[in-house]
């Protein structure tokens, strides 16, 4: 069945279309009741609509309509409905178009007196064979959306992994940081204090000199570990810093690539920071990829802005245009943005927004360290 498909969805449309045209027109040849001239161009103009029946579904079927009063079962006519509820949610729009095909397969034509029992006979029998076009059709539509909620599903689930993977990694960095901190830094310091009391005591040159290179090592050292340290507490995605780190200039390429109506706006001044250009991508990825998860069919802006001293971004999304998926949040992304703005002596706000949707504001020192 899935290879039937498969074999299906190759066809263009268009050869689809054609087909049901020719069909449509075989149909009326065969079976049309009057050949008035009226009637023939009635039922050529319903047959020609089928070709724009994806763009114009309920307009096709009211040109069709009248093929309904000159056939006992015409195919345009279900075709049309077909496709009207394939690509209608409206119900209640299908159920009375279901009627309209009904009332006019079972109207007498031409017009004129007939037996009301065998009337509303055919009023049932056609109402029924309208309906089965219609469900066909809703079913067709319901598939479609849980095919598209199950990708969606999957996307979602796979983000989750990744993100618990980050925050794994996240934790296991702390720890070791910590280690570092408590461990190695105290030994270090305790060198440090060793090697500047012996260059006060020793009367040696060599000596002096030794204690001296010693503590300066020592000091180094601690230096470059508290930088490590730092890092390790503010990092926790994959990537690390031996690799190349995003900057200023990669904003554009990540929110046109988001999967989301996104607009970026704003400069920002080229004497910004290494580490508080990280801190702007990786707050505007996050926040995009919130507006993914949780706002489905949402815009967003990505504003860019300079406050005296200091840089930020702003990201805003609408609400979602669909319902979003009942997923479990670790709020990991937001609790790292925070840590990282807090590293840089910045602040980060997050929150809703009066119309429903939702902002996120960073501002950073513009020579952020």
């Amino acid at each position: 069945m899935n290879r039937a498909r498969a074999l299906w969805d190759r066809v263009p449309a268009p050869v689809v279309d054609l087909v049901l045209v020719v069909a449509a027109a075989l149909d009326v040849w065969l079976n049309l009741w009057d050949d008035t001239r009226l009637s023939v161009a009635l039922a050529a103009v319903g047959c020609a609509a089928l070709a724009f029946r994806r763009r114009f579904p309920l307009g096709v079927f009211l040109l069709t309509l009248p093929l309904a009063l000159m056939q006992d079962v015409a195919v345009a006519v279900l075709a049309a409905l077909f496709t009207l509820a394939e690509r209608s949610r409206n119900r209640r729009l299908l159920a009375v178009c279901v009627v309209l095909a009904a009332v006019a397969s079972s109207t007498p034509w031409p017009l004129a007196e007939a037996d009301r029992a065998m009337t509303l006979v055919f009023f049932v029998y056609s109402l029924a064979t309208s309906a089965a076009p219609v469900l066909f059709g809703q079913l067709l539509q319901a598939r479609r959306d849980l095919a598209r909620r199950l990708a969606e599903v999957e996307e979602a689930r796979e983000h989750e992994r990744t993100l618990h993977a980050q925050a794994v990694l996240a934790r296991e960095r702390a720890q070791l940081a910590r280690e570092m901190h408590d461990v190695v830094s105290h030994q270090v310091s305790l060198i440090a204090v060793r090697a500047g009391a012996l260059q006060v005591a020793a009367k040696d040159a060599d000596a002096k000199e030794a204690a001296r290179t010693i503590r300066s090592l020592s000091v180094t050292t601690l230096d470059e570990l508290r930088t490590m340290v730092t890092l390790l507490r503010a990092s926790g995605g994959r990537s690390t810093e031996l690799t190349p780190q995003p900057t200023l200039a990669d904003l554009r390429k990540l929110v046109e690539s988001s999967g989301t109506h996104a607009e970026l706006t704003g400069e920002l001044p080229g004497t910004v920071g290494t580490p508080a250009q990280r801190a702007l991508y990786r707050t505007v990825q996050e926040a995009l990829t919130n507006v993914r998860k949780h706002a489905p069919g949402a815009s967003a802006r990505v504003e860019l802005w300079q406050d005296g001293d200091g840089v930020g971004v702003t990201v805003t999304n609408s609400p979602p245009t669909r319902p979003s998926l009942s997923l479990p949040g670790s709020q990991q992304g937001l609790v790292g943005l925070r840590e990282r703005a807090e590293i840089l002596h910045g602040t980060l706000e997050a929150g809703p927004t009066a119309q429903g949707g939702y902002r996120v504001r960073l501002r950073v020192p513009l020579s952020a360290d």
